[in-house]
């Protein structure tokens, strides 16, 4: 989906306080005076965004608006085409706007009365372990900034599209988003890196990039596959695996292309049972022998 080897661009503060984000060669902004500083500008805002306090609001302009509601749309039809029932269900439920980019205060709001969940803004890339770990919490990270106008439906880095069209319309179900809890309580108990890694590995291959069986079809509930226009119209065509935690949380995934490797869950519930479960006990020991069972194959 994020077709740039640089998976967020990277996000400076200078000597003299200003904050510029450094879009790579190759990122459509990339020669877009305009657009280089709208991006410097809304990092600014969540790298001055202190805990408790309202996430800032980004004045949007009509051009941005109208990518929104562009690529809202299309993925729209293509979810009814593509989702999983559940993601559907949640997505009527939450009814996020579909004209123009909400702002992240307010999709908490809308989050907070179905699942308890709410956002906070990111500038780029957050860590690994803070990332995780406040979704035990309820929180979510989330950038503000949308793709570039000129390919409206590509994105070289996960943008407001992909944080709040695929994970806010996922975290609005309460079976999805108590997985994403779940996901984060685990990343609090593990200490060692390589047991975070290997946690945030299944997530990849299951709340970003999931697939599920359902009606005698695959459909897809990954928020990395729903978020994206042409991603979701190549997952059936992929290389498809049952559920494998060993295999899930050992397997690198390129992120400069569209997954080939996708790991399909029989049901929901077999997704609870196995990941979730997974989640809701593993620590290092865990971890590790999982680790070695892998590398027995």
């Amino acid at each position: 989906m994020f077709e740039e080897a640089q998976y967020f661009a990277p996000v400076e503060t200078r000597d003299d306080g200003s904050v510029v984000v450094e879009l790579a060669t190759g990122h459509p902004g990339f020669a877009d005076a305009v657009y280089r500083e709208r991006r410097n500008a809304i990092a600014a805002l969540a790298l001055n965004h202190r805990p408790g306090d309202p996430v800032p609001r980004v004045e949007y302009t009509d051009a941005e608006h109208r990518v929104w509601a562009l690529v809202a749309k299309e993925l729209a039809a293509k979810h009814r085409k593509y989702a999983v029932r559940e993601f559907l269900d949640a997505t009527e439920r939450l009814g996020l706007p579909v004209d123009r980019i909400p702002q992240l205060q307010e999709v908490g709001d809308l989050l907070s009365p179905l699942t308890g969940f709410r956002y906070l803004p990111a500038a780029g890339l957050v860590p690994l372990r803070e990332f995780y770990s406040v979704l035990a919490n309820g929180l979510f990270h989330s950038t503000q900034y949308i793709r570039h106008h000129s390919v409206p439906f590509y994105t070289p880095e996960p943008d407001v599209v992909h944080e709040v069209i695929g994970h806010a319309n996922t975290l609005a179900s309460s079976r999805f988003a108590e997985l994403y809890r779940a996901a984060g309580r685990a990343a609090r108990r593990v200490e060692s890196e390589r047991a975070l890694e290997f946690v945030s590995k299944v997530f990849w291959f299951t709340l970003e990039f999931g697939v599920m069986h359902e009606g005698g079809e695959l459909r897809a509930y990954g928020a990395g596959i729903l978020s994206s226009y042409g991603e979701i119209e190549e997952f059936r065509r992929m290389d498809i695996r049952p559920l494998d935690l060993a295999a899930m949380g050992t397997t690198d995934y390129d992120i400069t292309k569209y997954q080939e490797v996708l790991f399909a869950a029989a049901s929901l519930g077999q997704l609870e049972d196995v990941v979730g479960g997974f989640w809701e006990t593993c620590d290092d020991e865990a971890v590790a022998r999982l680790l070695a069972g892998a590398g027995a194959r």
